[in-house]
């Protein structure tokens, strides 16, 4: 199988780990999140559902997972498959199989212990870790990270304020999905067991949340500013912009969502967003360091071989 192959499973296996977080969302924020009793099954004696609403979204996003894992199955044969075999994406596709296969058992919990809003915490954070993991994959499917391969650090500086808007992101995440558990939407609805809440007041976990999302894009706008000014690489400044035009949306869709008293469909739309920001923060991160295109090998024409054909500069 050739790198660009490769890739394009990365690509979809990417694609798939945003589209699970957005579907367990509209579960939570449709009150399905108990549609389904029971698990692998929706009912212990039987497999299928009702024609019922909540089953039905409940049983449909574990048909997206079960989706997930076939595609995460298919990108470890295809990492085998790969020429040349890399140890790199071998490792980074087997740990997928562990994140999706832990989400799901995960998910399970959270069902039997009727939505406890600390494990459905876990839960998001979790699936925000495998679109972080899936975005390094393709990346790295992408260009070359052999031993003696270039790895241009264009700033220690600016790689350090990598980190620091890595850390500052997981704060906004952890005080985002603590403000949902203290929430109106709870995943469950009328009929079903109502679903603890976090002992916190919401006005307070959204302060919380609001200051440190404040603190978040100003650092986000001031490395935008400070790398335009000094004149850094266009790959920093092209992911430090789309990171910025990201972060602003978000924020403006939290503002919204808290004025007209968190609106289903907007939540929707936040949690949409907050699977770019950890794709822009993660690529913001990946940008840190040039590398060479890797363009693995192709067959020789003559010979029917594989041969190398060198790497690409970008």
């Amino acid at each position: 199988m050739s790198s660009k192959t490769f890739s394009r499973f990365a690509l979809a296996t990417f694609i798939g780990s945003g589209l699970i977080v957005i579907s367990g969302a509209a579960v939570r924020l449709t009150g399905s999140g108990l549609g389904c009793p029971d698990w692998p099954t929706c009912y212990k004696d039987r497999l299928t559902v009702s024609t019922s609403l909540h089953p039905l979204i409940e049983f449909s996003n574990r048909l997206v997972t079960v989706a997930l894992v076939v595609l995460i199955a298919a990108t470890v044969v295809a990492a085998y498959l790969r020429a040349p075999r890399r140890r790199d994406l071998l490792v980074i596709s087997w740990l997928l199989v562990l994140g999706v296969f832990g989400d799901a058992v995960l998910g399970a919990i959270v069902v039997y212990t009727k939505l406890n809003p600390y494990l459905v915490m876990i839960h998001m954070w979790l699936s925000l870790a495998m679109v972080a993991l899936a975005v390094v994959l393709h990346h790295r499917s992408r260009y070359d990270y052999s031993p003696r391969a270039r790895a241009e650090v264009a700033s220690p500086a600016t790689r350090r304020v990598a980190w620091v808007l890595d850390g500052l992101f997981v704060m906004v995440v952890a005080a985002g999905t603590a403000t949902t558990g203290t929430g109106p939407h709870a995943g469950g609805s009328q009929g079903q067991v109502v679903a603890k809440r976090i002992p916190v007041a919401l006005k307070d976990m959204v302060m919380a949340h609001s200051a440190l999302a404040v603190a978040f894009l100003g650092m986000v706008l001031a490395t935008f500013l400070i790398l335009e000014a000094i004149g850094a690489p266009a790959r920093i400044r092209g992911a430090s912009e789309r990171l910025l035009i990201v972060g602003v949306a978000q924020g403006a869709i939290g503002f919204l969502q808290f004025v007209t008293h968190l609106p289903a469909l907007l939540v929707e739309l936040h949690v949409v967003g907050v699977v770019s920001l950890t794709i822009g923060v993660t690529s913001f991160q990946l940008a840190q360091v040039a590398r060479d295109k890797d363009v693995g090998r192709s067959p020789d024409t003559r010979t029917g071989a594989a041969v190398t054909t060198g790497a690409e500069a970008v």
